[in-house]
Parts: C-alpha cells; structure tokens; sequence
C-alpha cells in the first residue's frame, strides 16, 4: 500500500534527500535471521545441524545471530524441529539490540515491563545464564500464554511471570521496597520500523495515536525510574522511529528524574538520537540514544537509549 501523506512528510523531515532509500527499503523482504539459544545450544553445534538439513548459515553483526541463506518454504522455520527443541528463535536482527544494552548479568534482579512474546526475556535468560531472577510482565493475556510457551520451549529456568498493568506492577513494587538492578522498558509504539515486515501498520498509523502513544510512554518509563535501584540501569527502546516515542520520552525523563543518558555502542550501524524536532528542543543527551535506520543495515527500525539512575 502506498505510504500515508503525513507518515512521507515526516520521514522526509528526519530524512531528507535520504527518505526514498527508506522507502525502497520498506518494500524489500526481511532477512531470515535466527538467534542461537545458548541456554539450549552451542553456536557450532546448531549451525552443524542447520547445514547438515541442506541450510546455508551466514554470520551477522552479532555473533549469537544467523541468517538463513536459503530459500525456505513459508513457515519451514518455525516448523523445524531445532525450533520446536528451542535451539533457536525467530528474531530480527535490530530487536536483539536492547538486550545487548541492558548488559544482563547472573545473579541480576531484571524486570522486562512489557515482556510478550518473550524475545527480548528469552535472550536476557541466556545472557543470564538462567541465574538470577527476571519479572516478565504483560498485561493481555492472549500476548502472555505466547510468552510462556517461548520460555518454556527455550528451557528459560530464572523467569517468574506477572499479569499486570506495567504501571500498576511499578508502583506496587516501589511503595513496597522492592527495586530492581536492571529494568528493560521495550515499549508500545506505533511500529513504524516494522512496515516491512508488516504493511498493515499503516493503516492503523495516525498522528493521533501517535500523541496517544507518547503520553502512555512517558508515564510507563515514569513507574519504571521509581523502581529502579539507585546507578540502576533502565534501557527504552521501541520498532518506531518517531521522536514523539523517542527523544521526546527521554527528553521528559532526563527533566522530571535524576537520571543521564549514557554512551552505548552497537554491533550495527546507528544514528544519534535529534534534538530539534518540530520546534521542539530537547536536552543534549539525547544525543546519546541510537536510531537504528533500514537501510543502514537492512534491517527493521528501532530506537535505543540507556539511562542510569544517579544516587
């Protein structure tokens, strides 16, 4: 379908000349990408097995990820049997990134607010080794029994699941002292990353929403700063590219809490956070959050920024 007259003003505006390469690239296929399940598998052994059923396995920018060379039947990935073991799952490249950032280590307490399907909580287990403790959280229950499926068919041990409102579970927690060392925020957006995979996000796609969207994201990373320990890490990230959804929330952040946005460095190519939107100003940090773009590395859209909450 063709792009939406507002959505195309926009992207030229963070884009300029640059927008018709996007736009190219919304139209292109995904890469098949896997990511290894280290709690499950080693990388050499599954790519063993991969080539051994006839697949050819090239390397990606981030070494527990592969892409899937060859041509492949609809729904042949999800259907092999290394996939139902839980040796591997299906994920895009670009949303493997906000793990990486939340630097999950064992032992860690690990809250992902808005954890369904569970990939970004499967990989933060294997990053984990399983040791530790993760809250898992959504609040839709059809999004949740996705979720325990994924952590159980990838042998996910150190995970406690919640249905709650991410805002309700926040604040409950802080009132009553608990804190945590690390939060994931991977926030409900507009999607506009993720056209390629998926053209009917236009549809949906309004400014209205958009605005909507925003305000919830403020008060979602609101809850979460208040239960994050003191030099505890929070890592925002969405599969949108707007700056109402990005800059603009860590913008509100860096104003209403003591927190900085810190330096972090990528497998992928990315792009500096903006500053200047729509007459808008925002704090120089912002600078320090990362958007990944397309066609910087084919991929899908995301938006990346970690903060630390100051003593």
């Amino acid at each position: 379908m063709e792009p939406k007259k507002l959505f195309v003003e926009r992207i030229n505006a963070l884009l300029g000349e640059e927008s018709n390469i996007f736009f190219d690239y919304t139209k292109k296929l995904l890469k098949k990408i896997i990511r290894v399940n280290l709690l499950k598998i080693s990388r050499q052994d599954l790519i063993e097995k991969l080539k051994n059923k006839g697949w050819e396995i090239q390397n990606t920018a981030y070494r527990d990820a592969l892409e899937i060379k060859s041509k492949l039947l609809p729904g042949q990935l999800g259907k092999a049997l290394e996939h139902h073991l839980g040796y591997y799952y299906i994920q895009e490249l670009a949303s493997m990134m906000p793990p990486l950032i939340l630097e999950p280590k064992a032992g860690e307490i690990i809250l992902d607010c808005c954890a369904a399907p569970g990939s970004k909580t499967t990989q933060i287990a294997m990053m984990m080794k399983n040791q530790g403790t993760i809250i898992a959280n959504d609040v839709k229950i059809d999004r949740l029994k996705a979720l325990v499926s994924n952590l159980e068919r990838c042998g996910v041990m150190n995970t406690i699941v919640t249905r709650m409102n991410a805002l309700t579970i926040c604040k409950k927690l802080a009132k009553s002292g608990f804190f945590f060392d690390k939060i994931l925020v991977d926030a409900p957006c507009s999607g506009e990353g993720t056209i390629r995979g998926d053209s009917t996000i236009l549809k949906m796609w309004n400014i209205n929403m958009i605005k909507r969207l925003s305000a919830l994201q403020k008060k979602l990373i609101s809850s979460a700063i208040e239960c994050l320990k003191p030099q505890g890490t929070l890592v925002y990230s969405t599969c949108t590219l707007t700056p109402e959804e990005n800059e603009s929330v860590i913008d509100f952040a860096l104003k209403n809490f003591n927190v900085r946005v810190e330096k972090i460095k990528l497998p992928l190519k990315t792009r500096p956070g903006i500053v200047k939107w729509q007459g808008q100003t925002f704090n120089e940090q912002v600078k320090n959050c990362h958007r990944i773009w397309p066609q910087d590395n084919n991929t899908e859209g995301f938006f990346i920024a970690k903060l630390r909450k100051i003593r």
